[in-house]
């Protein structure tokens, strides 16, 4: 029996996580204004992140905006009263534009710290909201890497860009203001100056807006790249890959090619900031040509005596403050076309599927029926054949089944469909006659207890590595003790130098190492933090110990077990045989299921594979 809708709940097929297309250059005219439809997000963020720091930036801004050209009025009438040999009004007019020059510099002071202050807390903000879109994406995603490349680039770039964008918004109104005083000021000269003013910096800012596009486009093409060198510096710097790195010699070959991938990228750069520099450079000399220009065109009309002194000293600074402020705008322009460039990469990233918790079941429809797989069948996404075909069985209340077969055959598969990190791509998992996808993923969750092979060695006391087991209880000293009772870690524990509150790891200070055998017992005693737990699973936890090791734990196991469903993952068939039904599993198929005397007597794969490991022990 299949169902076609139930898999949609659960998992996202592999287009759905592929990221969106972003803007390329090839898109044109409108392509560039729709860029910018990200504006207004990158404005309620930072709004959100803190208003009144927002509200102030940008009163500081109009302030900042409307003063320079007071300033260069204020100057006129200083250069005149010099003239005309009027002290008095010469000292009055200095003293005004003292105390004006000293309200600009606070104004422009101010406009540093609330953007120094708006950043940090932006920056704090915008991650966290990248970290809890993680916390909402299923498995599938993170086994991914075209996800693992969006979250790459929304991280790089977006914890500045929404500020920047509202910085150089803000740019835009300031320079826009002073801009118009300036423009009102020079019509009174010529309304040729004007547009000389706005004209000569066009070209310099077509030029910004286009390498703008290729330098996002060259670090979106590049990404994987990146993540690359990222991990090449890993596995050299890290003391979880330092004793094979260091026992293989891998550490010049990973630097190798640490170094020759940062090349091929800084040639990458190197060509785009050479061209950058270039066209900026040769563009800006319009600029420079324009100014002097106008400079030359207000000292002849100073010479003829159309205007006075003091005006040309005006209408000169006016110019050259005026063509700053139109280029500042057309960058800002350019820039924020960037930001919202970089600012694309994270609303993709927020915006991929979600996982789907749909259900909301909290009790199942037939209580007390254990769990059961009905023709479950799974096929990763991409892949091209099923890893799980047609697997069935069923465990009742306190019974213990095994898995066994070959590496690649499919236990561990059935165990995430099991904790629903997957979703069945065919067949139905019913837990209390109640299919999986329509419990409440909470609910779920918190009646199973799972350890994996590849269990996590959490960089904590040692007391929260038992308590990760039930983030509900992780301060619970009393619950650690127990669960660690159960999971034989407790004499471990105990005896570190600051018992359960020592750091264990080496990534910080006074941290303890454990061996392979003891991190094993802390994963274990996880399981039994969850005491409500009706279902426990054990994924290969103790397969670096030897086989009386693991027996005596799993013969402890199942004494604290008595009443719950065990699923047990484990190569060594001393072990095996303890549970009540065996699964043979053989590429991703049921071959066998039954107790072990059953199978013994079929004389089949298992019996054959038992014998032959019973072999090696004699």
């Amino acid at each position: 029996m299949t169902r076609a809708a139930k898999p949609e709940r659960g998992s996202s097929s592999a287009a759905s996580l592929a990221p969106a297309t972003p803007p390329n250059g090839s898109a044109g005219a409108a392509s560039f204004l729709g860029v910018f439809r990200y504006s207004g997000r990158g404005f309620r963020l930072v709004w959100e992140t803190h208003r009144g720091l927002t509200i102030a930036m940008a009163l500081l801004t109009v302030v900042a905006g409307l003063l320079p050209g007071l300033v260069a009025w204020v100057g006129k009438l200083i250069v005149d009263s010099v003239v005309h040999h009027d002290h008095e009004a010469a000292i009055r007019w200095v003293v005004l534009e003292g105390i004006v020059v000293t309200v600009l510099a606070a104004a422009q002071r101010g406009l540093s710290l609330t953007q120094s202050l708006l950043r940090a807390l932006l920056s704090q903000k915008v991650n966290v909201v990248i970290l809890e879109k993680a916390l909402e994406l299923d498995l599938p995603h993170f086994e991914d890497p075209n996800t693992y490349d969006a979250m790459t680039k929304a991280r790089r770039e977006a914890s500045q860009r929404p500020l920047s964008l509202v910085q150089r918004t803000f740019g835009v109104i300031q320079n826009g203001l002073s801009l118009v005083t300036f423009g009102g000021i020079l019509l009174a000269f010529s309304p040729w100056a004007v547009l000389v003013l706005a004209v000569a910096g066009l070209p310099a800012f077509f030029a910004e807006a286009r390498f703008s596009n290729e330098a996002f486009r060259l670090f979106t093409w590049r990404t994987p790249e990146t993540r690359q060198r990222a991990y090449y510096e890993t596995a050299i710097a890290r003391e979880d890959f330092a004793k094979e790195t260091q026992l293989y010699g891998l550490g010049p070959l990973f630097l190798e090619r640490y170094t020759t991938t940062f090349e091929k990228l800084y040639q990458e750069d190197r060509a785009l900031t050479m061209k950058r520099s270039f066209w900026g450079w040769a563009l800006g000399l319009l600029s420079t040509i324009a100014f002097y220009g106008a400079y030359a065109w207000t000292a002849l009309a100073a010479v003829a005596g159309d205007i006075t002194l003091g005006e040309m000293t005006m209408y000169v600074m006016v110019f050259r403050q005026g063509q700053s402020a139109f280029s500042s705008i057309l960058s800002a322009v350019g820039g924020m076309y960037e930001d919202n460039l970089y600012l694309s990469n994270l609303y993709e990233f927020l915006e991929t599927p979600s996982a789907v918790r749909s259900g909301s079941a909290t009790v199942g429809a037939k209580p007390g029926d254990g769990l059961r797989f009905e023709s479950v069948a799974f096929r990763y996404p991409g892949a091209e054949a099923d890893a799980i075909k047609d697997v069935s069985f069923h465990l009742a209340p306190g019974e213990k089944l095994a898995l066994v077969g070959e590496n690649g055959s499919g236990k561990t598969t059935l165990i995430k469909l099991l904790t629903r990190l997957y979703a069945p791509t065919g067949g139905r998992i019913l837990l209390d006659g109640t299919d999986l996808l329509d419990w409440d993923l909470d609910t779920l969750r918190g009646r199973i207890g799972v350890i994996f092979q590849d269990f996590v060695r959490y960089q904590l006391a040692a007391g929260e590595n038992v308590g990760v087991g039930d983030v509900a209880r992780i301060d619970d000293r009393a619950a650690w003790e127990v669960a660690a009772d159960k999971g034989m870690a407790h004499p471990i524990l105990s005896t570190l130098p600051q018992g359960y509150d020592t750091q264990l790891g080496r990534w910080f200070g006074n941290g303890r190492e454990l061996s392979l055998g003891q991190w094993q017992k802390v994963a274990l005693s996880r399981a039994f933090m969850r005491t409500n737990a009706d279902i426990l699973v054990l994924d290969e936890p103790t397969a670096s110990m030897d086989a009386d090791a693991e027996a005596h734990i799993f013969d402890h196991f199942r004494s604290n077990t008595e009443n719950q469903m065990a699923v047990l993952i484990s190569h060594r068939f001393s072990t095996v045989r303890m549970a009540d039904h065996i699964v043979v599993l053989s590429d991703g198929r049921v071959v066998e299921q039954g107790s072990h005397d059953e199978l013994m007597a079929e004389d089949g794969v298992y019996a054959r594979l038992f014998s032959l490991q019973a072999e090696g022990y004699r």
